[in-house]
């Protein structure tokens, strides 16, 4: 992989462990030779994990909707920031411009982010690895959830496995190195849509 795109929280909690986690994967990335692909502002973990990288000497790409410019106060000190006109924009071109995906605890905005480029994974729109960093059992109610949507048959399991977890920068890049990805496409299949 020569890109990671970074799917994180314009706001930061103060856990040290959160920072140290973005510290070993900045380090993980930047000794791999990995870009960050991030949402380009220099607040919040997404400040944090910018600055980790770029303190490292990596490379760090940024992706910011005109209107969050001044309120996510878009990151000045980046290898490269590009300017787009909406969050649908956004996350495509931090797709586009990236090889796999890391989430990294947030909130409303790093789910949707997620479990957009998920879809399209599950649909079959892409091949790319999506990988959860599992900071402080932050996202365990998630992946619970994940799991009753199994049990409840409404998530198959070829789809669940399509999300590596890890509590482990290093061991999560390894995962996403290895990835095969293998949705369940029998549906798409019958219809000849792929």
């Amino acid at each position: 992989m020569k890109s990671i795109c970074v799917f994180c929280g314009a706001n930061y909690n103060g856990d040290p462990n959160l920072k140290q986690a973005i510290g070993l994967l900045a380090d993980v990335m930047v000794n791999r030779d990995v870009t960050l692909v991030f949402g380009g502002g220099k607040v919040g973990v997404m400040g944090l994990m910018a600055d980790a990288v770029l303190d490292r000497g990596g490379k760090a790409i940024g992706v910011i909707p005109t209107f969050l410019m001044d309120k996510e106060v878009g990151h000045t000190g980046l290898t490269q920031m590009h300017i787009v006109d909406n969050m649908h924009q956004r996350k495509q071109l931090m797709s586009d411009l990236s090889d796999g995906i890391i989430t990294l605890p947030g909130g409303f905005g790093t789910l949707e982010e997620f479990f957009e480029v998920l879809t399209w994974l599950q649909l079959g729109l892409h091949k790319k690895p999506i990988g959860i960093l599992n900071v402080n059992g932050f996202y365990d109610f998630l992946l619970k959830q994940m799991d009753v949507m199994v049990e409840q048959r409404f998530l198959k399991p070829a789809n669940r496995e399509l999300v590596l977890t890890s509590t482990d920068p290093i061991e999560l890049v390894d995962l996403m190195s290895k990835f095969d990805a293998n949705p369940d496409d029998v549906w798409f299949k019958e219809r000849n849509l792929i």
